[in-house]
């Protein structure tokens, strides 16, 4: 299939844990589109670039915590979208506590406990080629809000970035997910520490 073929509307994808899914379901997806080879880490880590860490022993990490065919498994990392049997989509989410580097991001005006586990975060989007700008990211966004939700979580943020007048958003940066995406899924915008980046936020009642 092709990026020209089409919308893809939530109700045509399946959308599971990654345990739920396969390591190699994974890594079709990711293929060439995951940004810098990192695996998921980067956020993970906090060490850019990846000298400490060989490509495998970054990989072996994101394995192990994903749980790929691991139905049993009592977390994972993220979601894996399917159209079909064929696997197109992965979204990182998890507690903002799993993700040490987010606590670089700037945090102005933002009065609130960085090590609340009850607070979980989206900080990554991989689309396989050849289903790109078909709305997948889309509908991975929504259903990382009852992902979370269901698993205790009180409320979820996303860190998308944006394009300021006259600049340009590269592909690669675009990983995180844009504002629009975030806004579709019923996230606000909370803070906007940088002139690229805005912090979007749901609360659970």
């Amino acid at each position: 299939m092709s990026s020209t073929q089409g919308p893809i509307t939530a109700d045509q994808l399946t959308i599971v844990p990654a345990n739920e899914a396969s390591w190699e379901d994974l890594q079709t997806i990711l293929g060439a589109s995951d940004p810098g080879r990192c695996s998921c880490q980067r956020y993970k880590t906090g060490n850019y670039p990846w000298s400490p860490f060989s490509d495998a022993e970054l990989k072996a990490h994101f394995r192990e915590q994903t749980q790929c065919g691991n139905p049993a498994a009592d977390s994972t990392s993220g979601l894996v979208a399917y159209l079909g049997d064929e696997p197109v989509g992965w979204m990182a989410v998890e507690p903002r506590t799993a993700y040490p580097r987010l606590t670089r991001t700037p945090w102005t005006g933002r009065d609130e406990d960085k090590d609340d586990d009850s607070v979980w975060a989206v900080t990554c989007f991989a689309t396989r080629t050849g289903f790109r700008k078909r709305g997948i990211t889309y509908a991975l966004a929504a259903a990382s809000v009852a992902f979370a939700r269901e698993r205790g979580a009180r409320a979820l943020e996303a860190y998308p970035m944006i394009a300021p007048p006259g600049m340009v958003v590269t592909w690669g940066e675009m990983h995180v997910g844009s504002r629009q995406v975030f806004e579709d899924a019923g996230f606000t915008e909370v803070s906007h520490p940088s002139k690229r980046r805005v912090v979007m936020r749901i609360d659970f009642d």
